[in-house]
């Protein structure tokens, strides 16, 4: 037989490899000649919603900050992210190392060689010299294995997938704090305007008193009362001043950003109308069903199943296709005096006889690996579908809550335009207007702290649910 013919099946089989992708580019091909890169590499970092994450713009802060580029810088500068892409990047690596042992392996080796023969002083035979050429080739193909390669490239999919999920987790947890803090900076915002705007009303009672005394139409008690409640309104502005910065220290610190960089946020909408929130079981469904961590976990399972075969396929015999040919002798040997030219072909089939019992508990510890993955998978998904429970609650509370909040601050400012009138015609005491202001104050903590239950309500729902995306936050409809 021609040793050439024992070459001609891979080379057959390498060639229907190339030809679907040449036409996609031979650099694609030669990075990836098996196909095991997720088009998440392929089509870089996206969301759930299938929407690109691009780093390429950089981010002006010198505008208002969007919610949209507060996500994308987060995104952008997460090193928990870049790690778990790195992951995705390894694993399709190991992936790759599972669909090549389908394939033979093929070596050669060519050597330049001297051989130089000499005797003693007291031999008549002289001494030789021989230059030449050695050539070596050979090939191995293994046939059958029990299913360990079968299981190996599956175990490997798997835990791709389980990469996959993990990112994807890492993406929403950046999303969900990054999108909180968002949220949190534009509630501390409103907070600190509202006690402004009572600042600025203490202040006109306060010029309204002093006139009235001045006139006589007050004592100096109403003027003092006022005095104070304008003192209080200062304070609780100085501290409606410290929560904001606070919170934007916090979401530039979620953006990973220079904790100096100036960031402003747009002005918030007065009035929020909460979105459908459907029913209960539909949102447990999608939890189920598109979870990354949920995903992640059942991944991991279904791998470590798949170990089980490849540990007990790795006691199982195997077999093999070997061939080999050579010219001018074999490697690491001297060169042959004469030309000559050897090739072989067979078939090796081993048969593993005695491992001390160490593959029984080999498959032993992983039967048992996979029963931890599958009760963590378990664990995983209880404690999702009950985060989701809490949250569709906290969600229809808050509905119910902004609607009233709507309510009382709607009466309490029509109180103190009222209350305004009638002191100002000296109808009312500066106890009724001061009362009034106090009621408005409330009323409209009362009103931010519903917005503000009702995006985190909303958001915690989402996030749980595993469909956060980059604009769940962006509008309450």
């Amino acid at each position: 037989m021609n040793a050439n013919k024992w070459f001609s099946a891979p080379l057959f089989t390498l060639c229907l490899c190339i030809l679907p992708v040449w036409g996609e580019g031979l650099q694609s091909w030669i990075d990836d000649p098996l196909r095991a890169q997720p088009v998440q590499l392929q089509g870089g970092v996206t969301l759930p919603d299938a929407s690109q994450v691009s780093c390429m713009a950089a981010v002006d802060f010198s505008q208002p900050l969007e919610l949209r580029d507060a996500v994308d810088t987060a995104l952008c500068n997460n090193l928990q992210i870049r790690a778990t892409w790195a992951q995705i990047k390894a694993q399709s690596g190991v992936l790759g190392e599972a669909r090549a042992a389908y394939l033979p392996t093929i070596s050669g080796s060519v050597s330049r060689l001297r051989n130089t023969t000499t005797y003693g002083s007291g031999s008549r035979e002289p001494g030789t010299s021989s230059t030449g050429n050695q050539y070596y080739g050979s090939l191995n193909w293994r046939l059958f294995d029990f299913g360990g390669r079968a299981a190996n490239r599956e175990e490997a999919n798997q835990m791709l997938l389980s990469a996959i999920a993990g990112h994807d987790a890492s993406l929403q947890k950046t999303m969900a704090a990054v999108i909180q803090a968002w949220f949190e900076v534009a509630t501390s915002q409103a907070v600190m305007t509202a006690r402004e705007q009572i600042s600025q009303l203490a202040q006109q009672t306060l010029d309204v008193a002093q006139r009235r005394e001045q006139k006589g139409a007050s004592s100096q008690d109403d003027t003092l009362q006022a005095s104070t409640a304008l003192a209080k309104a200062e304070l609780n502005k100085m501290r409606a001043q410290g929560d904001y910065l606070k919170n934007l220290a916090l979401l530039k610190q979620a953006m990973a950003i220079d904790l100096n960089t100036p960031v402003s946020l747009p002005p918030q909408p007065e009035r929020v109308i909460p979105a459908d929130i459907h029913e209960l079981g539909r949102w447990l469904k999608e939890a189920e069903a598109r979870h990354p961590a949920i995903q992640q976990a059942r991944a991991k399972w279904l791998a470590d199943r798949e170990k089980i075969t490849v540990t007990r396929s790795e006691g199982l015999p195997t077999a093999d296709l070997t061939a080999h040919i050579s010219r001018n002798g074999f490697p690491n040997q001297g060169l042959s005096t004469i030309n000559q030219t050897s090739r072989d072909i067979g078939i090796t089939v081993s048969i593993p006889l005695f491992e001390g019992f160490s593959r029984n508990y080999k498959i032993m510890e992983a039967r048992a690996q996979a029963e931890q993955s599958e009760a963590q998978m378990e664990e995983t998904t209880t404690q999702i579908l009950t985060d989701v429970v809490k949250a569709y609650a906290d969600a229809k509370t808050a509905v119910g809550v902004l609607t009233a909040s709507e309510r009382l601050l709607n009466a309490a400012q029509a109180s103190v335009a009222s209350a305004k009138r009638r002191y100002a015609n000296s109808v009312a005491d500066i106890l009724e207007v001061l009362n009034a202001q106090s009621s408005l104050a409330d009323a409209q903590q009362q009103r931010i702290e519903a917005i503000a239950q009702w995006r985190s309500a909303r958001l915690s729902l989402l996030a749980n649910t595993g469909i956060l995306s980059q604009l769940s936050g962006t509008a309450d409809e």
